[in-house]
């Protein structure tokens, strides 16, 4: 046997050991955890059951959650989310076995708690040394499922090239079948022609091929069933790759719906989990932040009223979440004015309009404050793309290719695009198209760390900027 093929004939064996693994870290947690708060390792009857309905929970849950699917170049993140959401059914199960059994009362909560947060912490050590590991065997070329590819088009060759550029995968490209001779294809490198589909069929079941890859264009139906058709007595997966490289897209995903698999050109990834832990974060944050300010709103609310006639809030509605109209508050900076209908017209460099106690908050950006109550209220987030004015929407929405998927997700007090120097007036078509650019970034690579990034580098760089005023 082969030092490549090692791994490969011990996948089951592997995917057995994974389970074990998994049942001996939930173990070690338990029993760390009785020591930690006890002193001893010799648990009482009703501990024991506890751990056993835990491990039998563990057993059925984690296999159903897809935990031990191939996560062949799939992202650590990923699979660190899919082991958490096992893990919290997992005592989620355990504590409503014990509510229905009236046998809460015999162990102690605060195990059960450091249970949960050990057990937790090995299983994200554990996967992510797992993935270093796999990593740094399937670089040195073990572990490696072969691939080939049909067509040599451009996006066939994106394709090659990028799994190339991903050892880590364990992917190997061993070439394109095309029907087109070599001096019509695009530069394919140093990964060979195979030869034409018609050949396909014969190559992959003698060289024991892992993979097909399809990269056809989507109009290419009839060259697909060709390819299946040759492929019909191979066991070899056979994957295809939509043809959306062409396409910006965001946050772009597969789904399923009643059963329809369906590809996700644009959508928001505030959805499940993701959206619950956004609004915790949210109103957590508003709410702390919120109780330690109110004294300076109070403050400023103050001298807003004393500077000029006119309420203390500035009110305007602007888009939210998915278009909506919401109202958004600020303390108001500019003497009372009308503008025309339809027409709104940004504050400028030394703006008449603005008044002297209010060129102070829009420098300093006290003047956004107010914009923690409205993620309170649930019309914003502390972090996302900035809200603009309905009539910049309609100004902006036809010039600036895909800006209105900035409404994807929440409007944000500060955002990626803030952060990085683009705030304040947006007098030329070339800057809102790089803000937009830096908040489609955003939703598409959006975390809970990336929001805390964002916050940390709005609190280091201060609140003021050149471009406020």
């Amino acid at each position: 046997m082969t030092e490549r093929g090692i791994l490969d004939e011990h996948s089951v064996v592997l995917g057995l050991a994974l389970r074990a693994l998994d049942l001996v870290a939930m173990l070690a947690a338990a029993l760390a955890s009785y020591h930690w708060l006890f002193g001893t390792m010799a648990m009482p009857v009703s501990y024991k059951m506890a751990v056993v309905v835990g491990l039998l929970f563990s057993l059925i849950l984690f296999n159903r959650s897809a935990l031990y699917r191939a996560w062949r170049g799939s992202s650590v993140t990923g699979e660190l989310w899919v082991a958490t959401g096992a893990w919290a059914s997992v005592f989620l199960g355990l504590s409503s076995v014990a509510f229905i059994t009236q046998q809460a009362h015999t162990v102690e909560v605060a195990w059960v708690l450091h249970w949960m947060v050990f057990s937790w912490f090995g299983l994200m050590v554990f996967r992510v040394s797992l993935r270093v590991l796999l990593r740094g065997v399937r670089s040195r070329g073990f572990n490696t499922r072969k691939v080939v590819l049909v067509v040599a088009g451009e996006l066939g060759v994106r394709v090659g090239e990028r799994l190339r550029q991903m050892p880590w995968t364990g992917l190997e490209v061993v070439g394109y079948f095309d029907d087109r001779p070599l001096e019509r294809l695009p530069d394919i490198g140093s990964v060979p022609l195979l030869g034409q589909i018609s050949a396909l069929g014969q190559f992959v079941q003698r060289e024991r091929i892992d993979q097909v890859w399809l990269a056809f264009p989507f109009r290419a139906e009839n060259r697909v069933k060709q390819v299946l058709h040759e492929l019909r007595h191979s066991t070899a997966d056979i994957r295809m790759v939509p043809d959306i490289f062409q396409f910006r897209l965001l946050n772009h995903s597969m789904s399923e719906v009643g059963g329809i698999p369906v590809l996700n050109l644009t959508s928001s990834p505030m959805v499940g989990f993701d959206h619950f832990l956004k609004e915790i974060e949210d109103r957590v944050l508003a709410f702390l932040i919120l109780f330690a300010i109110s004294p300076l709103m109070l403050l400023l609310a103050g001298l807003v009223k004393l500077s000029s006639n006119g309420p203390v809030f500035f009110k305007q509605v602007r888009h939210g979440w998915d278009g909506t109209p919401i109202e958004v508050w600020k303390f108001r900076t500019m003497v009372m004015h009308k503008e025309h209908s339809g027409k709104l017209t940004q504050a400028v460099r030394d703006d008449p309009r603005v008044t002297a106690f209010g060129r102070m908050l829009r420098r300093s950006s006290l003047d956004e404050l107010p914009q923690f109550i409205n993620v309170l209220q649930g019309r914003m987030s502390i972090v996302g793309p900035r809200p603009h004015a309905i009539e910049h929407n309609e100004q902006f929405k036809e010039s600036v290719d895909q800006y209105m998927l900035r409404h994807k997700v929440k409007p944000g007090i500060t955002g990626w695009a803030q952060v990085n120097g683009y705030r304040g007036e947006t007098n030329t078509l070339e800057k809102m198209q790089k803000r937009v650019e830096l908040d489609l970034y955003y939703i598409e690579n959006w975390s809970i760390w990336f929001d805390l990034r964002i916050i940390l580098k709005t609190l280091v760089k201060g609140f003021s900027d050149k471009n406020a005023y």
